[in-house]
């Protein structure tokens, strides 16, 4: 997803797919309380305001969560991608997610 639908030189989504999958498909509809900033595009949740969701990232970015904790983000505009693999619940009394994601963004240098 982050090189636009290709691996390793071969083609295995169109750009064009790639570009629908990660746009709002909801409008201004709301999500959870723990998704402010965000909305859902086909697959994705898709960040669309920065100071909304209280996240470091770029608008556009898009990941998702599961269950135990896990989760992971695509940013094309930074080029990175985070992924955290992790197996707890409950996990709602750590903000795991968010510090990682806040860290690794904080360490992305020019």
């Amino acid at each position: 997803m982050l090189n636009g639908g290709t691996l390793n030189g071969t083609r295995l989504l169109s750009r064009k797919t790639v570009e629908l999958m990660t746009q709002n498909h909801i409008g201004k509809l709301p999500m959870w309380k723990v998704l402010n900033g965000y909305r859902f595009g086909l697959g994705y949740r898709v960040l669309t305001d920065l100071g909304e969701s209280a996240n470091l990232g770029s608008i556009g970015s898009y990941g998702w969560g599961g269950a135990f904790g896990t989760y992971f983000w695509i940013d094309p505009k930074e080029d990175t991608i985070g992924i955290l693999m992790l197996q707890i619940r409950p996990y709602d009394h750590l903000n795991i997610r968010q510090d990682f994601q806040t860290l690794a963004t904080q360490a992305i240098v020019d």
